[in-house]
């Protein structure tokens, strides 16, 4: 059985598509959303979204932070930020971790704001880079081993 899913943010639709499962990063904890789920509204924090879909293939996405609106059939993340693992370039991720931590090391605590901008930047960055290399690893195994997932555009 399956439902819809959308991630979207105020730029544009990340994904939209029937799923078997969706597993978010709630702010109290990861959550495993399945069919005829109960009714929910969260919030959701900076981390991996992982979507199954119905043949089992699974999709990951970086978020930073956000809702999901769950309902029975269809659940919707309305994310502040949001990225497909193979759109995430992990250098630039990189780089950006390495920058919001140095700026985390001069200091700026004397304006609370901006240490909050620089934290967010932080746990933004190295969420990408978390699941930009889960991706990447995954495409070196799957190529090491012969082999990977077909999909369907393959079969058209």
């Amino acid at each position: 059985m399956a439902f819809t899913c959308d991630i979207v943010t105020q730029e544009k639709t990340v994904f939209n598509g029937e799923v078997r499962s969706v597993s978010l990063p709630g702010t109290e904890g990861r959550m495993g959303i399945l069919p005829n789920h109960s009714p929910l509204l969260t919030t959701l924090g900076f981390g991996e979204v992982i979507v199954r879909d119905p043949s089992g293939e699974e999709q990951y996405f970086a978020i930073g932070g956000g809702y999901a609106e769950v309902q029975p059939d269809h659940v919707i993340v309305l994310a502040d930020s949001a990225e497909q693992a193979e759109e995430i370039d992990v250098e630039r991720a990189d780089q950006a971790r390495m920058r919001a931590e140095q700026a985390m090391r001069e200091g700026v605590k004397e304006d609370p704001d901006k240490y909050a901008q620089i934290q967010a930047a932080l746990l933004r960055a190295q969420v990408r880079l978390d699941v930009g290399r889960k991706r990447a690893g995954r495409q070196r195994r799957e190529m090491a081993m012969g082999f990977s997932q077909p999909r369907d555009e393959d079969h058209n």
